[in-house]
């Protein structure tokens, strides 16, 4: 997921997607503690670029606001 896509959610849509991918993070590293992930384990470390893809853009969108 881009920067550019992120920008056009609102702070509300931000906010969801966020909580979504951190789950998600934690399930995965669950399961990974449990067996080694087999399938795809380069996911971890794209869904930790994707969260702080989400928390760079909704820190741009308060900073706008508040100016």
């Amino acid at each position: 997921m881009k920067a550019e896509e992120l920008r056009r959610y609102t702070l509300h849509e931000l906010h969801q997607l966020l909580h979504q991918k951190r789950k998600e993070l934690s399930d995965l590293r669950y399961r990974n503690a449990q067996s080694p992930l087999s399938d795809a384990p380069s996911k971890i470390p794209a869904l930790r670029k994707d969260i702080a893809r989400i928390l760079t853009v909704l820190n741009q969108k308060r900073h706008e606001r508040t100016q």
